[in-house]
């Protein structure tokens, strides 16, 4: 052991390169220092992204920024290649969000207040908090239930109750990219059962993550003109 460690040691004073069949070989593998680069800034809104931007803060750094949407949710801006063909990343701009589980049914009072908290105010979620929130809890066993559409016994008046058409589907727009930017409206499937528990199911194939990705690059593009017109930013998503 001794000995090969000794002529690995004498081995690495000796490496040289030689052509064989046209390729260049070394006698002792090589590895490639590579250029540093930056940890990139951490930051919540994309009103903070558009503020590090315009402050040019790195400028002497880099020339031109790309500005990356690599979904609803994440946000990133970083430079051409270096001389390893790798990309500095400056900036990461990544939403903070309320949390809501689709496809998970909620007790009637948790789903009244995710309603309420992590969904932006229309129609469709107004008509779910009334149905909601005047459920009778021991009327939910002679749930109607066809397959598409539910009803279910709810409060209709001060001291009445009656039956209730759930409404299903759905059009309300979750929380579920940037607060600066529109909140895409999708269509939901709203399921009730006993307990009372509901529930949203996403209906749309996930067609809001490409309006909300083109929600966020109009935002960026407005926000930063001038520096799009002088050729230092460009917008992808």
């Amino acid at each position: 052991m001794i000995k090969e460690a000794i002529k690995y040691i004498v081995g690495l004073g000796n490496t040289r390169v030689e052509e064989i069949g046209g390729q260049d070989y070394s006698t002792q593998p090589m590895h490639l220092i590579k250029e540093p680069t930056p940890a990139p800034l951490q930051v919540r809104s994309l009103s903070g992204l558009v503020e590090y931007l315009q402050s040019e803060f790195d400028e002497d750094e880099f020339d031109q920024r790309m500005v990356h949407v690599l979904s609803p949710t994440e946000v990133v801006v970083f430079s051409s290649f270096n001389g390893n063909y790798n990309r500095n990343e400056y900036i990461q701009a990544k939403a903070m969000l309320p949390v809501f589980s689709f496809d998970r049914f909620y007790d009637s009072e948790d789903f009244n207040i995710k309603l309420q908290s992590a969904f932006v105010k229309n129609e469709d979620r107004d008509i779910m908090l009334k149905v909601v929130g005047n459920i009778k809890e021991e009327a939910v066993q002679t749930v109607g239930d066809d397959g598409v559409s539910q009803s279910v016994i709810a409060k209709t008046g001060v001291a009445t109750v009656g039956n209730v058409l759930v409404p299903n589907p759905v059009i309300v727009a979750p929380f579920r990219t940037f607060v600066e930017v529109e909140q895409p409206e999708s269509e939901f499937i709203f399921r009730m059962r006993k307990g009372p528990e509901c529930a949203l199911f996403e209906a749309d194939g996930g067609a809001w993550k490409l309006n909300a990705m083109k929600n966020i690059k109009d935002y960026l593009q407005a926000a930063l003109k001038p520096e799009i017109e002088k050729g230092q930013v460009v917008v992808i998503a």
